[in-house]
């Protein structure tokens, strides 16, 4: 998974014609280090679509824009517009991430 390294990166990727999914994170987070222990086999089920990280502490700003209360929050953007956000209480787990995704996603 890229990190995205600026504001502008952000903007690009998130007004594409398709879906883009992203992690929010932190490095002191020991919730997102729980979740990169599974994310690497829904990443491969979810292949079809683009997924980056981004720091939140880095983008206090983006974070704030997008309610980014919780990390690791996953939200997913099209054309601009965030059409899903799961909010850190309920990504604990893998079965709760591919529900989230399967919902919204298909």
């Amino acid at each position: 998974m890229e990190e995205i390294q600026s504001t502008e990166q952000f903007n690009e990727l998130i007004n594409g014609d398709r879906e883009v999914l992203i992690k929010f994170f932190a490095d002191w987070c020991p919730d997102c280090t729980r979740m990169n222990m599974f994310i690497e086999e829904i990443l491969e089920e979810y292949s079809r679509y683009e997924w980056y990280e981004i720091n939140k502490d880095k983008f206090p700003d983006i974070a704030e824009e997008n309610q980014v209360m919780g990390i690791p929050s996953i939200l997913i953007f099209k054309e601009g517009n965030k059409i899903a956000h799961l909010h850190s209480a309920n990504a604990k787990s893998p079965e709760e991430v591919q529900e989230f995704l399967s919902e919204h996603l298909g």
